[in-house]
Parts: structure tokens; C-alpha cells; sequence
């Protein structure tokens, strides 16, 4: 049977949109097939719905997402009463769960309806469902008292009306009440609650919505620029000086367009980083010249210019209305909104309390929150030396926003902040360090040369050596200034890894340094080593990668079964190849008993059931295997690229393992996602 969740409120202007989003994360790490529905809907783009078909790559026709327009459903409860509404949008409920394993209701938003007691009718409609609420309380500009008792009277309204209450999340409160609210709350209620503050950066328009929204034009500005949020107005009328110290980090500049000086002067400071600003708003239809463009555009790439046709009293009217929404254009805000949800919430708890039936099936998608999730549990820092480049940086955003670790960022620290702010990235939390004159730069290049004194380093040429961003980076890691380090996006691998095996060294027990790639098909994660590190290794070797990925896998949820790849299946095959992978069967068996392991094994007699059945019938292994390890790299890495190309398969890694630290290399045309997944690994590896 589908289980549904119905989220729902008691008034307008309670920002649900966030815990809509937080509670579709929950489901999605559960189930492949989640399903939205909306019982009712007014004209116009449903935002929401399109940021969550976007994010969750969901398949669900919109038309299907909709029970009824609200004028038709105020028209349809005035002319047959209630009772044929109810049921209507149930029918149209029930056709959205026979296709879905857990749907998510997103119940009416209290906002221009003519429906009369609109409580009582999400209340009736949950019930229909068979679907529990959480109920969100809106708390902007009330006091810890009044937030309290609106919330105790919310639980009680939903659950007089006969409604399972999963759980109660006030959102928005002021910071200062959080605490004391959350405190009052726990004491009192019989349902789990969860105090949300209010998040400026949510509220806080994008560049893009501004101009959007005041018909504005674009005169600079690129995608990045315009997606800034814009967290401040500052209004341009006084002299320049004055206007520079008015100016706050994240504003919008609204001067009349004529003002050339107070353009300029905004870009000059933007690009010192004193402050980064939002963008620029120029009133009365006035635009610059193409110098002065020109000129703004060189010192502030990205940065946007708008110009409206208003002057600037009226302006500012509109600009003080607007308020930040949830789209499918505003992936960070996302970001934002689930960092602020997982922060504040349980997940784990209300996870249980929604109770979803869990698939069998791991998406790719599945993985990589659960990735997130995992890593977030117990935080650990990761020190990324690529700290100037842009993937890195919106990588960083992402963690950041989200809160699955702690970061440093290594680089010239004005120059990290210079292109962030030109990105519109917030680094708010990171920690910065430049190697090059960093006060641990001393202690390092110490360390270093007593670790290569064999190798004749000297104090001088390792305090040259420590500089380098991988080699400070990698001292951070062995020092235990951070618990893991990530680079190789601008660097190749030998320049990542060759530090680590400098400094950190393997694992006692390890005779190498191997590499796993997670391999994210359609419905399940396999896991292939070593496709990175090793050209050709013995039997040996062979055995210590098999074992190293066996445990990787298991860190990372999957119960590994192994088998150990050849061209021949069981005793069919003979030749040296064939023998090594014999051999290092055997090893594995003898080290590690506790592991379900077969080989020699054909690829297909590994994963296909039909052809384990013929091939090795009774194994605990084919068929079924979870774990692969190939004869040589040439046979793994041209494995895993045609799997990932042809079959669609999300490749997350290489990961190293066998280190005594985490230290994983990323690939130089990795994307930001591949980043945050990468990140979050190696978090999860330093645990």
C-alpha cells in the first residue's frame, strides 16, 4: 500500500515551501518512485512542483500533479457541498498512488481562497488519504509566547479533526527565540517539534527576480551574477565617499542611472571584496555609457546592471514587497533551505516516524544522499587545495549550504574571496589559508624534512616544497589540522596522490594503495577496483584490493559479495592470467573467510542471474555479485568507462583506499556534483 505524507499549515506566509522540500529529501532517500499531489492550485506556474521535478528528476506529468483549480473547487463545495469535492479530489489522489510507492502532499496554501474553513478541509483531506501531516507554523515577527501558543493550538486543531500529527515544525521564528521556543515545545507537546529560524538568505530576492519582477533590463550581468541574492538595499544619492561606507556585503545598489560615479565605484569596491555586492539597480531609464559599462563590466565580471524605467521612491516600494521564492532558477536557495531543515530537524527521527516503505532498489539519485546524509551524521573537515577553482568553489557552496562538512580552501585568500564573490558563492563558515604565507608553513616544512631525511631533504628545499597547495594540504591531513583531503579537478593524479604516499603513507596491514569506483546504475551500486591506481598487480595485490573493497563497500551500505574477473569462469580456463586470478581467490578465502567471494568469474556470469545459473549454479556470489575486482587497470578502467557511457551509469570516484588517511583524487573534468559526492566520501572515509 502507498504511504502518503501530507504537509500542511494553518495560515499563509509560513515559508512551507521549506519543509515541502525537506520532507521530499527524506522520501527520496527511501523510495525510487516518489509521487507529488496538489489537491488544489491557483492559476499561474506551480514554482514548487517545477524545482522539485527539476531536483528529483522526476517523471510525473504535471497534469496528473493537480487535483483542482481553487475557483472551481470553491464553485464545485458551493453548488454539491463539500462531500463531492472530497471525494473528487480523492479519486484523482488515488490515481496518483497506484503509480507511485510514497506520495507527498502539499496541502493548500491559505492564500486568496474563497473555500470557507480551509483548515477543517486539509484536515478531511489527509484523513481521506490515509495520510499523516506535519503541520508547519509560521513564527516571522512573533514572540517565543505567541509562537508557542499558536503552535499548541495547531496540533490541536489538526489532531481534533482526527489527524495523525507526524510532527510540528515552526518556521521562521526569530534566531533570538529559537532556543527558548524549541525548549518550551519539547517539554509540553506530544508530537516531536522542530524550531526553524528565519534565514535571511531565503526571504532575500535573486538578482534575476528583481529585474523579473520590476521589468527590468539586463545591461552585464551573466547567469551567476544574476543569481545572486540580493540581502541589502542600499539607495545612491550622497557623494561617493559616503555612499562606499554605506555600502553592505550582499546589497543591491539602487542609484538613479546618471550616476556613473556611484556604478563604478560599486564594481571598485565589489572587486576589492569591501564589499561584495548583489548587483547594481539603476532608476529613471537611465543607462550609462558604454564606457562606463565597459569600465564595470573589467573590474566585476558577472556582476549585473539592471536598469527600470521607475524613479527611485516608487522603486524601492516594489523592491521592500518582493520576497525570495523556491524555483526551479534558484538551485542554491534549495540548498539553503534544506541546509536550514537538516540542521534543525531530526531527519533521522521524522524518517522513521514517515515510515515510507524502503525500495530494494538504490538509484543514483538514492546514493547520493544517503552519501550526504551519511557524512552529515558526524561532521569531519576536508581540506580542498584547489581553493581558486570554480567547480571546487561551487562545490564548497553546496556542502557549506548544506551542511555535511567543514571545509578549508587552499589559496591566496583575496583571490578565493575575489572569484567567489564574482560567483556569487558563500564561503561563510570555510576556513581560508594561503600555504604560501601561512604561520604553519615553518612547522611543516620540519615535519616534512624529517619524514624525506632519507631522501636528503633539507628544512630549505622543504620549506620551498610545503608550499605547494597538495603537499600543505596533505600535511593538514597528517597533522590532523583536517581529516581528509580532496584534489585533482586543476591537478593530475600524480600530483594528488604522490604527497599521501610521501607523508601519510598506507595502513599497516595494506601492501598498496588501490581505488574503487562506485558504479550507479538504474537500480542497484556495484563496486569496481581497482580501475585507477594499479597497472598490473600480482596475486598478492590482487587479494589486498579485493579486501580493501570489500570493506569500502561495506562503509558505504553495500553488503559486499566479490568476485574476482577473469576471461574464464571456474576451473573452464587455464594460462597465467587465468591462474593469477586463481590464486588470488584462494588468498582472499584464506584472509578473509567472513567474505562470500567466487572466482575466477566471468563478468555476465557476475551479475546476470540467467547466466550464473548455467555457468556456476549454487553460488553465493554470481548473479548476485556486488563487489568487482579486475585482472589488470587496462581491463577496469575500460570496464568502467563503457559502462558508464553506454549503460548511463553515474561513476562516482576514483576513491583511494589502504591509506592510513583519506586522501582521494578527483578527475580533472569532474563536475561540481562529482565534487560535493567525492567530498562527502572521503568525510565518510575519515570517520
Amino acid at each position: 500500500m502507498t504511504r502518503s505524507v501530507y504537509v500542511t499549515g494553518t495560515d499563509r506566509g509560513d515559508g512551507r515551501q521549506v519543509v515541502e522540500l525537506g520532507v521530499m529529501e527524506l522520501l527520496t532517500r527511501q523510495v525510487d518512485r516518489v509521487g507529488v499531489f496538489r489537491p488544489l492550485v491557483h492559476d499561474g506556474p506551480d514554482r514548487l512542483f517545477e524545482l522539485l521535478r527539476a531536483r528529483y528528476r522526476l517523471s510525473q506529468e504535471p497534469a496528473t500533479v493537480y487535483g483542482m483549480d481553487q475557483q472551481d473547487a470553491a464553485a464545485l463545495q458551493a453548488d454539491k457541498g463539500t462531500d463531492e469535492l472530497v471525494s473528487q479530489l480523492v479519486e484523482r489522489f488515488h490515481a496518483v498512488a497506484r503509480a507511485y510507492e510514497v506520495v507527498l502532499v502539499l496541502g493548500t496554501d491559505f492564500a486568496d481562497s474563497q473555500l470557507p474553513d480551509e483548515l477543517a478541509l486539509n484536515a478531511r483531506l489527509a484523513n481521506e488519504f490515509g495520510a499523516p501531516v506535519v503541520t508547519v507554523v509560521g513564527g516571522r515577527g512573533q514572540s517565543a509566547e505567541s509562537v508557542e501558543a499558536e503552535t499548541r493550538n495547531a496540533h490541536r486543531a489538526y489532531a481534533g479533526l482526527g489527524c495523525e500529527v507526524l510532527a510540528l515544525v515552526v518556521n521562521r521564528v526569530e534566531p533570538a527565540h529559537r532556543d527558548a521556543v524549541e525548549r518550551a515545545l519539547g517539554s509540553h507537546m506530544p508530537v516531536p517539534c522542530y524550531v526553524l529560524p528565519d534565514e535571511p538568505a531565503l526571504a532575500a530576492p535573486t538578482v534575476r527576480q528583481i529585474s523579473q519582477a520590476l521589468g527590468g533590463t539586463v545591461l552585464l550581468g551573466d547567469d551567476a551574477g544574476l543569481s545572486r541574492d540580493a540581502l541589502d538595499f542600499v539607495f545612491g544619492g550622497a557623494m561617493l565617499p559616503n555612499f562606499l561606507a554605506a555600502l553592505t556585503p550582499g546589497c543591491l545598489v539602487v542609484t538613479p542611472g546618471d550616476r556613473a560615479d556611484l556604478v563604478v565605484g560599486s564594481f571598485a569596491a565589489h572587486s576589492a571584496g569591501t564589499p561584495s555586492i548583489a548587483g547594481v539597480l539603476l532608476t529613471l531609464g537611465e543607462r550609462p555609457s558604454r564606457e562606463v559599462l565597459t569600465l564595470a563590466e573589467r573590474l566585476a565580471p558577472g556582476t549585473a546592471v539592471i536598469s527600470v524605467p521607475g524613479n527611485s521612491f516608487p522603486t524601492a516600494g516594489e523592491l521592500f514587497a518582493l520576497e525570495g521564492k523556491l524555483n526551479a532558477a534558484t538551485p542554491r536557495k534549495a540548498e539553503t533551505a534544506l541546509g536550514l531543515f537538516e540542521r534543525h530537524v531530526d531527519t533521522a527521527a521524522l524518517s522513521e516516524r514517515v515510515s515510507a516503505p524502503r525500495s530494494e532498489r538504490v538509484t543514483p539519485m538514492m546514493f547520493e544522499r544517503q552519501l550526504l546524509e551519511q557524512a552529515r551524521a558526524d561532521k569531519r573537515r576536508v581540506v580542498l587545495p584547489e581553493g581558486t577553482e570554480e567547480r571546487v568553489l561551487r562545490a564548497a557552496d553546496v556542502l557549506l549550504r548544506r551542511g555535511v562538512c567543514e571545509l578549508t580552501l587552499l589559496g591566496p585568500v583575496e583571490q578565493i574571496r575575489k572569484k567567489a564573490a564574482d560567483l556569487g558563492v558563500d564561503l561563510t563558515g570555510a576556513e581560508l589559508t594561503d600555504p604560501a604565507d601561512s604561520p604553519l608553513r615553518q612547522r611543516f616544512a620540519e615535519r616534512y624534512a624529517a619524514l624525506r631525511a632519507h631522501k636528503g631533504v633539507s628544512v630549505e628545499l622543504a620549506h620551498d616544497v610545503v608550499a605547494d597547495v597538495n603537499y600543505f594540504g596533505t600535511l593538514m591531513v597528517q597533522e590532523g589540522l583536517a581529516d581528509g583531503m580532496v584534489s585533482g579537478s586543476v591537478h593530475s593524479t600524480a600530483a594528488t596522490i604522490r604527497p599521501a604516499f610521501e607523508i601519510i603513507k598506507t595502513k599497516p596491514d595494506t601492501a598498496i594503495v588501490s581505488s574503487v569506483f562506485f558504479m550507479c546504475l538504474a537500480d542497484k551500486v556495484l563496486v569496481y577496483g581497482d580501475c585507477a591506481v594499479n597497472p598490473d598487480p600480482g596475486a598478492e595485490q590482487l587479494a589486498d584490493i579485493a579486501v580493501q573493497s570489500a570493506d569500502t563497500a561495506r562503509q558505504f551500505g553495500v553488503a559486499p559479495r566479490v568476485a574476482m574477473l577473469s576471461y574464464s569462469t571456474g576451473s573452464s580456463g587455464s594460462g597465467a592470467d587465468v591462474d593469477k586470478v586463481r590464486a588470488a581467490t584462494e588468498l582472499l578465502r584464506s584472509r578473509r573467510p567472513d567474505l562470500k567471494t567466487e572466482g575466477p568469474i566471468q563478468y555476465d556470469a557476475a551479475v546476470e542471474p540467467s547466466v550464473a545459473a548455467t555457468k556456476l549454479p549454487g553460488s553465493e556470489v554470481a548473479g548476485q555479485a556486488s563487489v568487482l575486482i579486475f585482472p589488470d587497470l587496462n581491463t577496469g578502467n575500460n570496464t568502467y568507462k563503457a559502462v558508464q557511457r553506454s549503460a548511463g551509469a553515474v561513476a562516482v570516484g576514483p576513491v583511494l583506499q589502504g591509506l592510513r588517511k583519506p586522501v582521494n583524487d578527483l578527475s580533472r573534468g569532474a563536475l561540481v556534483q562529482d565534487i560535493v559526492n567525492t567530498v562527502a566520501i572521503t568525510a565518510i572515509q575519515a570517520q
